[in-house]
């Protein structure tokens, strides 16, 4: 299923998307999870424009998950204040040198995270989107901690939809593209520390919930870019359009 949220005439709603792309209304899919069983559609087709598919409480990054990082998987936070949704708008900071897309496979959790671990960690998660993980790296010089390297409005576009569909071992293929040019083509299966690992590090330290959101890292996956650059983060089947200025 893919799960996505839209903003219509009658406020925001929780949709899935049927065969032909069309807004089907649904039911809470987080009550769905946690009760175990699929969410139900509770009307006709809607029109709408899709917004970030989960407005997460907490949004965790896995540091150091990338090419040439040997370290234990180790995590930091990123403000849900600085999502939005597909074929948004950023403006690129001027004043934090140079910025990177990261595509990233992003984990929606489902349910409360009490009791994860890496054996049973896909019982907690709803399912997988896509997540561009804008960043200012030259910040990190003066800026350990990603505070200032990982803020910005806007610097993390999330979605389309969320696929439930996919699982956290699935290799996915992943994209980076930037004006029309793959710049960056890799796989889920390329990061050093695995999803599993990584939610059961997370949960044994933080607890999550519904809508939560773990960036998982960026194997290989990311690129400088510049004002005016539309950036397509591809993971699976999935594509998020970023503009930006």
């Amino acid at each position: 299923m893919l799960i996505g949220r839209v903003d219509t005439d009658a406020g925001t709603l929780t949709v899935r998307l049927d065969d032909d792309g069309e807004f089907v209304p649904m039911e809470d899919p987080y009550a769905a999870f946690a009760a175990g069983r699929a969410a139900q559609d509770v009307g006709d087709a809607v029109q709408g424009t899709l917004v970030a598919p989960a407005m997460p409480t907490v949004i965790v990054g896995i540091a150091q998950n990338g090419p040439a990082h040997a370290s234990p998987v180790q995590a930091w936070l990123k403000s849900p204040r600085t999502v939005i949704g597909p074929s948004a708008h950023v403006a690129l900071r001027r004043d934090a040198g140079t910025t990177v897309a990261e595509a990233e496979v992003a984990v929606v959790i489902g349910r409360d995270t009490t009791g994860l671990t890496a054996e049973n960690a896909h019982e907690y998660v709803l399912g997988l989107t896509a997540v561009n993980d804008l960043s200012s790296p030259d910040r990190t010089a003066s800026d350990p901690r990603n505070f200032e390297s990982k803020a910005g409005v806007g610097y993390t576009p999330l979605g389309p939809v969320i696929d439930t569909a996919v699982s956290i071992d699935d290799d996915l293929a992943m994209a980076l593209v930037v004006d029309g040019v793959r710049v960056a083509e890799t796989s889920a299966g390329r990061l050093p520390s695995g999803i599993r690992g990584a939610l059961a590090y997370v949960a044994r330290w933080l607890p999550l919930g519904p809508g939560d959101v773990v960036m998982t890292g960026a194997p290989f996956s990311a690129a400088p870019v510049a004002p005016g650059a539309v950036v397509d983060v591809v993971v699976g089947r999935m594509t998020l359009r970023t503009l930006t200025s």
